[in-house]
């Protein structure tokens, strides 16, 4: 199988690259000054994303969305990489699991969600149930033709800005050849209902992209609301999981070859003991290792991105690329602010921050503690005694 990009891969990754440089890249700055993307600002950008035609990429054509599957859309979060997420977020990619929408779900959540008149998030984190995401204490309880919600989640990103939330609750146990189990169900909850509560949380990386804790008291949501099956949250969730492992292997490449092009112009140009410090293999091999490592993350991406397509990507191979990227866009971030030396840490150049955006890549789509055990264990299995 040929992982070259296509003729049409090279359009969209030269298109969203451009549009990153011109109307996102600009505004960085004050992003991070503030820790925040102004209301008036972030819906301009939403507009020109929509215009642009690079808004909701990852959704049905038939909904307004822009059809790409995950070979083509993984190219485009490549280019989104390149930027502040809190950026690149007003170009929303939403949650897939919307794809599950349902009779008036569809009008009323996915296809307002399409056009960027509604933004959702993601609840299913909570402050005892991380990794072990089976852990979830929310419970959602049957009352007539309602459930009612109480509980809390934690590490909800822009859970500010969301309109609705798609929410994982425990909606009962049932019995399985592994004994009871916790019947875990997504639900669909319209933000504004009385009883929800939101906390913006203040974290080290990607500054105006704010993660939060959302609490739920005695919050009634209609059954109506539940997106797929009750008790198939986890069933319908395994898409948005590998979805977002691949993709956010895309996004540290294009994090990655960003830190590796400012190294590699200050190593051109800063001098040291009569030549440029490019010079000394000090320098240009880590280099070197950046360029192989971010090939490498590069071409598990697209491999990955077309198994999604074919419908045959494990849940090795998902933790593997998000497993290798994360570490990745790490080790470069950091040898890169070592090229600048003292230059590196300071605000005037961008490197500090691409190096504080780098360290979180290891901890929210899975730590790398949890995606090498969910490897090892697959492999241990593959050559059993």
């Amino acid at each position: 199988m040929s992982l070259a990009m296509t003729d049409e891969q090279k359009m969209i990754a030269e298109g969203v690259r451009g549009f990153v440089e011109k109307e996102l890249q600009p505004h960085e700055d004050l992003v991070e000054k503030l820790d925040a993307v102004p209301d008036d600002l972030f819906r301009e950008l939403q507009d020109k994303a929509i215009a642009a035609g690079y808004y909701a990429l990852n959704m049905p054509e038939e909904y307004g969305g822009g059809g790409l599957g995950a070979s083509q859309r993984c190219i485009a979060e490549i280019e989104f990489g390149r930027t502040s997420r809190a950026l690149a977020m007003a170009c929303n990619r939403p949650a897939p699991i919307l794809k599950a929408c349902e009779g008036d779900q569809i009008e009323t959540y996915l296809k307002p969600t399409i056009r960027g008149e509604r933004w959702e998030c993601f609840a299913l984190t909570e402050p005892g149930a991380g990794s072990d995401a089976r852990a979830i204490t929310t419970k959602a309880e049957r009352r007539g033709d309602d459930f009612i919600v109480n509980g809390t989640k934690q590490f909800i990103t822009m859970a500010m800005r969301a309109d609705f939330i798609i929410l994982f609750a425990v909606t009962g146990m049932a019995e399985t050849p592994r004994g009871p189990q916790k019947r875990i169900t997504a639900l669909l909850v319209d933000k504004a209902t009385p009883g929800i509560t939101v906390t913006p949380l203040d974290v080290l990386s990607n500054r105006g992209m704010k993660s939060c804790i959302i609490s739920f008291e005695d919050v009634r949501v209609p059954a109506r609301n539940i997106l797929g099956q009750e008790g198939g949250g986890f069933a319908i969730a395994k898409s948005w999981i590998f979805s977002g492992r691949v993709m956010l292997a895309g996004n540290c490449v294009g994090l990655a070859e960003r830190a590796m092009g400012i190294a590699a112009q200050w190593a051109n140009t800063r001098k040291a003991f009569g030549q440029t410090i490019g010079q000394y293999q000090g320098t240009a091999f880590k280099l070197a290792d950046m360029a192989t490592e971010i090939h490498a993350t590069r071409l598990m991406v697209l491999d990955a991105a077309a198994k999604m397509d074919a419908g045959i990507i494990t849940q090795r191979e998902a933790s593997q690329v998000n497993l290798f990227g994360s570490e990745m866009v790490g080790r470069v971030t950091d040898n890169a602010l070592q090229i600048l030396g003292g230059m590196g840490v300071t605000k005037d150049m961008p490197l500090e921050r691409f190096w504080r955006d780098a360290r979180v890549e290891r901890i929210w789509e899975g730590t790398s503690e949890i995606h090498r055990d969910i490897i090892s264990k697959d492999v241990l299995r593959e050559f059993h005694a």
